[in-house]
């Protein structure tokens, strides 16, 4: 493709900036964390969810793959509500996808009139949560170019760290960029062959890919589709997840899915809605790896190699927050992980009560572990409404902190008279757990005693998850003592950063050392890739 070629189309995931120097290094001055213009970060959320199906067999397929993939994508609608999108291909023609994204939830998005245009053999989709750009039609994915070879659809889940080195560098190639979107970004360099590739029979797409992944180290898990292929694509770190399943027959049941035929090939952000869309789990698109789909199968086409002195940087905050518990990652479910990170919370900061709870759901599996493990009876203390919305996206302090009462009741014939652990994943500002305190109280509670089934937040991340600024994030004023004092807790305690790491390594099937690694940055200030440059324009 010319490289003055560009897409009107433009709709991708922006990129966040971030400060120049490593705080953690400097803990005596104050850095500038650069926030976007025009958007308030209000919490700590994951980025967006990304999925792609491919029918097997004879094309058209009676799979209805629109389907598959807006169901997919529901089951994937926790990673990301502001907007959605699905592209499709028949497969047959190189120059035209059927497209439908928009804002809001999946639900509201797609109807059968939609899903009916979106009619194909393979498709790729995209949920999100936006993290630097405003949340507007423009930043919604797959991001759609049109390149001489062809549409190229593109989804991604992840943020470039580098990407001010790599927009000079297509700024320095005479492209024009209009958005600060790594979509836009990775589009451009995919649509540039390399100058060793070889393409007198058409364009090497896994040679441009793997140039790509060569210029960007990390973060993003991708799905890439050309006419009748889909490219699964995860960074040489493993940050971010992607994984693949089978489509098997409806018959088939709880039988062995290798033993069935084939009838697609799904690949998602988690695996969480496989069984949903008679899809079973096969494996995780390793790190490095990338992976071609078509409608005879799957293969390793490529893998990126890392540097040997770098260890592989999976999200940890994936088991500890973002992941949906029913989700598979390195051979164990994220619910069994959380128990045991209750299990370890318990060894680490036992205390004398008379019943383990959680805030519902985020904590539960963690409270738990925490009961068994102390011998002690677990038993709901708060009833959710789950008709109000998340409190961090509200707009001021106030508001989230109203936001609470609306958000949860107390069982007051559950905890009145009684000593209440009450366990929480992660505290990121602190408004929130206050008043749970107070309406726990409230309700008769003697005492409540907080545990935290992860270790402090005290950075922000570069790659992919919404957090706050150093500033705003409460473990960087407040150490856990005084934050009991100022919410209101009888006792206050996180799990170590070692705990949790052993908490994750206790059930997983992965013992090679050189393929497992986490990335433990927003917790420890030790990023893997290092930090971003900040942006320039």
């Amino acid at each position: 493709m010319d490289n003055s070629t560009k897409s009107n189309d433009v709709c991708g995931e922006p990129s966040s900036s971030g400060c120049c120097k490593n705080p953690k290094m400097f803990p005596d001055k104050k850095y500038k964390e650069v926030q976007p213009k025009g958007k308030e970060v209000t919490g700590m959320t994951c980025e967006c969810g990304v999925f792609g199906a491919i029918a097997c067999g004879d094309w058209p397929t009676q799979i209805d793959i629109a389907q598959v993939i807006c169901l997919g994508l529901v089951a994937l609608q926790h990673r990301g509500q502001e907007s959605a999108g699905i592209v499709t291909s028949d497969g047959a023609s190189s120059k035209k996808f059927n497209v439908h994204k928009g804002m809001g939830m999946i639900n509201n998005l797609f109807n059968d009139e939609s899903i009916n245009r979106l009619r194909g053999n393979l498709g790729i989709g995209h949920t999100r949560y936006s993290t630097a750009a405003a949340s507007e039609m423009v930043n919604c994915q797959p991001f759609v170019v049109h390149t001489s070879h062809g549409a190229l659809a593109i989804a991604h889940n992840g943020e470039l760290v580098n990407c001010e080195q790599l927009r000079r560098e297509v700024l320095d190639r005479g492209v024009g960029l209009s958005t600060h979107s790594d979509s836009e970004l990775i589009a451009q360099s995919l649509c540039c062959a390399p100058e060793d590739a070889s393409e007198h029979d058409g364009p090497n797409w896994p040679a441009r890919i793997r140039h790509f992944m060569t210029l960007a180290p990390l973060s993003y898990s991708l799905v890439v589709m050309h006419k009748d292929k889909i490219y699964a694509v995860r960074d040489s770190y493993g940050n971010r997840p992607l994984c693949i399943g089978k489509i098997v027959p409806i018959t088939l049941g709880a039988g062995k899915p290798e033993d069935a035929q084939a009838e697609g090939w799904v690949v998602s952000s988690e695996s969480c809605g496989f069984l949903s869309i008679g899809a079973r789990y096969v494996r995780e698109v390793e790190p490095g790896e990338i992976v071609e789909l078509t409608r005879n199968g799957f293969r390793t086409v490529d893998i990126v190699e890392r540097p040997d002195y770098k260890r592989m940087a999976f999200c940890i905050f994936e088991y500890v927050y973002f992941a949906r518990s029913d989700s598979t990652f390195e051979g164990q479910m994220v619910y069994s992980v959380r128990l045991q990170c209750g299990r370890q919370l318990a060894r680490e900061s036992p205390v004398d009560a008379d019943i383990v709870s959680s805030v519902p759901e985020s904590g539960t599996a963690a409270a738990h572990g925490y009961a068994r493990e102390s011998n002690l009876p677990f038993a709901e203390v708060l009833c959710k409404n789950r008709y109000v919305g998340r409190t961090f996206i509200q707009p001021s302090t106030r508001l989230r902190k109203l936001g609470v009462a609306k958000k949860f009741g107390a069982l007051s014939e559950n905890c009145a008279g009684k000593r209440v652990v009450l366990i929480d994943d992660s505290i990121v500002r602190g408004n929130t757990i206050g008043p749970i305190i107070k309406l726990l109280k409230d309700a008769g509670a003697i005492e409540v005693h907080i545990r935290i089934a992860s270790p402090p937040l005290q950075y922000p991340c570069y790659m992919g998850i919404n957090i706050p600024t150093r500033e705003e994030l409460i473990a960087n004023k407040l150490n856990a003592k005084q934050l009991a004092s100022y919410v209101g807790a009888d006792s206050l305690a996180y799990l170590s950063v070692e705990g949790l790491v052993k908490a994750v390594e206790y059930n997983k099937t992965i013992s090679n050392p050189t393929k497992t690694g986490y990335c433990t940055a927003c917790l420890t200030g030790e990023y893997p890739g290092g930090l971003p440059e900040e942006l320039s324009w």
